[in-house]
C-alpha cells in the first residue's frame, strides 16, 4: 500500500506538538507558524490551525458503537496499540470509545479504541487479528 496525506484543523501548534510527537512518537516534517506536518505511522498528516472547529458527530454505528464521523486513523500491529493504548492510560487520554474487540471470532476480528487528539479531532487506532481480513467482506 502507499502512503496516504491528509490535511485537517487544530486549535494550535503546541498541543499538536505534544500530541503527536511527545505521546504518539510521529517525527515531525515541514513547519511554519500556521501548519505542522507528521510522519503518522508512515503517513502524511499536515495540520493547519483554524479557528473553526466543526462540532463532532457520532452517527456512525459500527457494530453497535456510536462512532464520531468523519474520523482518521491508522491500521498498526496489535503490540503497537497495546503500547498506544498503555501510553493514553498513563498520561490520562480519555477514550471516546474504549478499547474493545470488533468482530470477535469472526473475519476481520479487530482491537479498536478512539481518542481525541488536544484539539478535538477524533482518532481511531485499530489492529486486525489477521492482517489479511483488513477489507474482508
Amino acid at each position: 500500500m502507499h502512503p496516504f496525506h491528509y490535511a485537517f484543523k487544530i486549535k494550535d501548534i503546541p498541543s499538536t506538538r505534544k500530541f503527536y510527537i511527545e505521546l504518539l512518537g510521529c517525527k515531525e516534517g515541514r513547519s511554519t507558524d500556521i501548519w505542522i506536518d507528521f510522519d503518522f505511522f508512515g503517513n502524511q498528516l499536515s495540520a493547519h490551525i483554524s479557528s473553526e472547529m466543526p462540532p463532532l458527530d457520532y452517527c456512525g454505528k459500527v457494530d453497535g458503537v456510536s462512532v464520531p464521523i468523519p474520523h482518521f486513523g491508522c491500521v498498526i500491529e496489535k503490540e503497537q496499540f497495546e503500547k498506544i493504548q498503555q501510553r493514553f492510560e498513563e498520561v490520562g487520554v480519555d477514550f471516546i470509545v474504549k478499547p474493545q474487540v470488533r468482530y470477535e471470532g469472526q473475519e476481520g476480528e479487530q482491537y479498536t479504541m478512539f481518542v481525541l487528539d488536544y484539539s478535538g479531532n477524533p482518532l481511531e487506532f485499530k489492529a486486525f487479528a489477521n492482517e489479511e481480513d483488513m477489507f474482508a467482506k
